[in-house]
């Protein structure tokens, strides 16, 4: 028994060796192609097999599985679903400019479809491929064995014309992809000639010629910057079009697809916008139809309403289907076995100098083939010029050998002269074929003259280059199909402009978690709330159409802004998807407060009051953006301070705002400086730390008689009438409005108006949700405050709802008051930030405030 022996090595090692193999072969024999014929090794093996097979485009179509099974036993051992693939890959008119496969059969189609097997379908080269495989068997390109040595293979083809531009390339290796767009073969046939004559030609110079990708399938290419970046530097992206036409009719539009974009499934396309018009998400769209056969080729029929603008309904399409798409330049190809990022003057000196190689091999052939036949010429005019002596010579010989012993011997023939002679046939002894062996000599010593120049001369080589270039132009050139634009469109889309209005109801939670149900689920739902996570709370619910804007204000002091139409649909029992969809909130911020509007009204301002006693209000028309991915400032705060209350007030609205002491102040929004968004604010009460923290604030408009409810830690509830609050100025003396034994201390969590159902909720610590009457009349200030919630032991009130949402519309009245204080301007303490307008710089203020509370 023999020894075993271990090698030890490290892992890192044989890792690195063995992936290092495996990265070498998939770069260099599998994934990416050669940029001399834009070839992949499993489509050249394809092809080649095909061609030594005899199975070219003037002969009969073969079943696809023979050819299969001749590439896999010969030249790629590997599955028949890749070699199968590649080959349909290469006969799809919606893949190639220039298919090289002409398969007989179902090829799949461009809605993705897959091939029939390959024992149903038939193929055969198609008439271009003979342009990428002439003269092969001239020597032309580098032959080396196949996987088990029984044969050759080219290491490249001849390929008279670029296919790598024409064709394009696609593929993920390791490490590297390339993704190359197919050109029309016309244009750059006509760069080559060019490159050719002009060696220090640009890429500028260039794009007069290939003005950029021109895909099977049409289109609109946009973007010429984009193109020029890819053409210097091998990377760059430009935009593709669907072509679309707005057809009206006389009951309705239409729009009207009858090309998309490269590599876009239509069927895809088509199921996306019945997915929109399905989700509600686009309004005016009635019905997207695929009416494409093969008598009108392509075409997509969108219909319309006939009162909706098509063009916002199309740019809209544009912008969310791909009807619409990016095309990125990625152009890695194998150049001298070594993967490279390539210009479009480093792909075309490419190929000229495979071009260059190929024509001086096939000269080098023609000319060695030539002097042999002009040898044996020679031999056999010699031999007839002395007929009978090589007659008499032939006949007094033994054998064949002898024969020509005697014949080189003799006349001076080499062996392959004595062979000839002995072999030729009798009937070639006549006169007339003497002359045409003088007349085949002069053409011969023709043809190696002129071979011999090529050889010497580059000049001659190029023209002959330029003359087989011109020549594949005019037998295979075709109109360019995509349409090259130099500006990139942009898409402006009113979204609005897309919403089916509809009435809907909208729930929030603070945690952030929000929907809007249809009107039938919440009847349906008779009344219960919906769902909330553990210690979540809903904070309002709402009836509004989807065209509205819901601003919910978060205790960091930012608003986020969302469209009703954006939030996710759902049912009016289920908790709702998290607002993070829309807005990207942290874990540390919630939703105190929610304004539902209608109407961004000039006049309406937004009262907003922070825990530590800041207040401040802002014109409403600055809460307009057009971007609300993330959470918007409203209001600055310090790192110990939260929004406690937000509000909209009318221009002669009053403001209340209760601390958790039960201290409580009424005063004019007059004395409020209207400020910008990004600003701090005043004070809203004089002293904070004489009043307590401040748990929310209410805003009173004109001729408001509404009451407002007080809910405290411990379960004690009130409702008061806020008129009976003294009606002073900021810097005064805060009213008690409630009071409570030193024995049973209350703080008060939370106020709001009373609201029609005269219920809230009221969340605990131990994440018990209990409802709360506030049904009773306005009480006097000076009656104590009881706990009435039967809380458990350390059971406390942490949040409160109404669920109630202010709401803002074109009815909503608003006042310009005309006030006794005389203001003038100052500058803010704090500096602006950055992005803050030029009128969030100032801010006017009444003398009074500035006076403060020595007045």
């Amino acid at each position: 028994m023999s020894e075993e022996k271990n090698i030890v090595f490290p892992l890192e090692d044989i890792f690195g060796d063995r992936f290092g193999r495996y990265s070498k072969y998939i770069i260099q024999d599998r994934a990416l192609p050669d940029v001399r014929d834009g070839l992949k090794p499993v489509q050249r093996r394809i092809l080649y097999a095909m061609h030594v097979e005899g199975n070219t485009y003037n002969k009969p179509h073969r079943k696809s599985a023979k050819t299969v099974g001749v590439v896999i036993g010969n030249y790629h051992p590997h599955g028949d679903t890749s070699v199968y693939d590649a080959m349909v890959r290469m006969s799809q008119w919606w893949k190639q400019n220039a298919p090289l496969i002409d398969m007989q059969g179902n090829n799949g189609s461009i809605d993705n479809d897959p091939a029939a097997a390959m024992r149903y379908t038939e193929a055969r080269l198609s008439d271009i491929s003979a342009q990428l495989l002439k003269d092969i068997e001239k020597d032309t390109v580098s032959m080396a064995y196949t996987f088990d040595d029984t044969s050759l293979e080219p290491t490249v083809l001849p390929c008279r014309f670029p296919n790598l531009l024409v064709n394009g390339a696609k593929g993920i290796a390791a490490g590297y992809a390339t993704e190359i767009p197919p050109h029309n073969l016309g244009e750059v046939i006509d760069a080559a000639i060019y490159r050719i004559r002009n060696k220090n030609c640009t890429v500028e110079d260039l794009m007069e010629f290939v003005k950029g990708p021109d895909f099977p399938t049409g289109g609109i290419v946009q973007g010429k910057e984009g193109i020029l970046e890819a053409f210097k530097t091998g990377r760059g992206k430009c935009v593709v079009k669907s072509k679309t036409e707005i057809v009206e009719n006389k009951n309705n539009k239409q729009i009207i697809v009858t090309e998309i974009p490269f590599e876009v499934v239509k069927s895809d396309l088509v199921r996306s916008i019945d997915q929109l018009i399905f989700d509600k998400k686009v309004d005016g769209i009635v019905e997207v139809r695929d009416e494409s056969d093969k008598e009108v080729g392509l075409r997509i029929a969108i219909d319309l309403k006939k009162d909706v603008d098509a063009n916002v309904i199309l740019n809209y399409l544009m912008k969310q289907t791909s009807l619409q798409v990016n095309y990125n330049y990625n152009v890695i190809a194998i150049s001298n076995k070594r993967p490279m990022l390539m210009s479009l003057t480093q792909m075309l000196d490419s190929y000229i100098e495979h071009q260059i190689d190929v024509d001086t091999r096939r000269t080098v052939f023609d000319l060695e083939k030539a002097k042999a036949r002009l040898h044996i010429i020679e031999g056999l005019i010699i031999a007839i010029n002395n007929l009978d002596d090589v007659i008499h010579l032939i006949r007094s010989s033994k054998d064949k050998a002898e024969c020509k012993a005697k014949l080189q011997d003799k006349f001076g023939l080499s062996e392959k002269q004595s062979e000839a002679v002995v072999t030729m046939q009798l009937y070639r002894l006549s006169s007339t074929d003497v002359t045409l062996l003088k007349e085949e000599q002069n053409k011969l010593n023709d043809l190696c003259v002129e071979l011999n120049s090529l050889l010497e001369d580059d000049k001659k080589m190029k023209k002959l280059i330029i003359n087989e270039l011109s020549e594949v132009k005019k037998l295979y050139s075709e109109e360019r199909k995509s349409v090259i634009q130099d500006e990139v469109d942009d898409l402006v889309i009113d979204k609005m402009a897309m919403v089916s209005k509809e009435e809907v109801m909208v729930s929030i939670s603070k945690k952030g978690y929000c929907k809007r149900s249809s009107m039938k689920s919440y009847s349906a739902s008779e009344g219960v709330l919906p769902a909330t996570k553990e210690n979540d709370i809903i904070v309002s619910t709402v009836k509004a159409m989807t065209t509205d804007v819901l601003l919910l204000f978060t205790n960091k002091g930012n608003f986020l802004y969302i469209p009703v139409f954006e939030l996710n649909e759902g049912k009016w029992k289920d908790e709702g998807m998290h607002i993070n969809n829309i807005v990207t909130l942290t874990s540390e911020e919630f939703i105190v407060s929610t304004l539902l509007v209608k109407d961004f009204k000039k006049d309406i301002s937004i009262v907003m009051v922070s825990r530590n006693g800041v207040i401040k209000k802002t014109s409403l028309e600055e809460f307009v953006v057009q971007r609300y991915t993330k959470p918007i400032k409203c209001m600055g705060l310090k790192s110990d301070d939260a929004l406690v209350g937000a509000g909209y007030s009318d221009g002669d609205s009053e403001i209340v705002v209760i601390s958790e002491i039960g201290n409580a102040l009424r005063y004019h929004e007059s004395g409020v400086p209207l400020l910008g968004l990004k600003s701090s604010g005043v004070k809203a009460v004089s002293d904070v730390s004489k009043t307590g923290h401040l748990v929310g604030s209410v805003v009173l408009t004109n001729e408001s008689t509404r009451l407002i409810y007080l809910v405290t830690d411990k379960g004690g509830s009130k409702v008061i009438n806020p008129r009976n609050i003294n009606l002073t100025l900021r810097t005064n003396k805060a009213t008690a409005v409630y009071k409570c034994f030193k024995s049973d201390p209350h703080k008060t969590v939370a106020i709001g108006f009373v609201n029609d159902s005269k219920k809230v909720q009221a969340l605990t610590n131990k994440n018990e949700l209990i409802e709360v009457d506030v049904s009773e009349r306005a009480q006097p200030f000076d009656k104590n405050m009881r706990g009435e919630l039967n809380l458990k032991d350390k059971e406390l009130v942490v949040n409160v709802s109404n669920f109630e949402v202010n709401c803002v519309d074109s009815s909503t009245p608003t006042y310009q008051v005309e006030t006794e204080h005389f203001t003038i301007e100052r500058k803010e303490k704090e500096e602006p930030e950055e992005n803050d307008s030029k009128e969030d710089k100032y801010e006017k203020v009444s003398i009074l405030d500035l006076l403060g509370d020595d007045f």
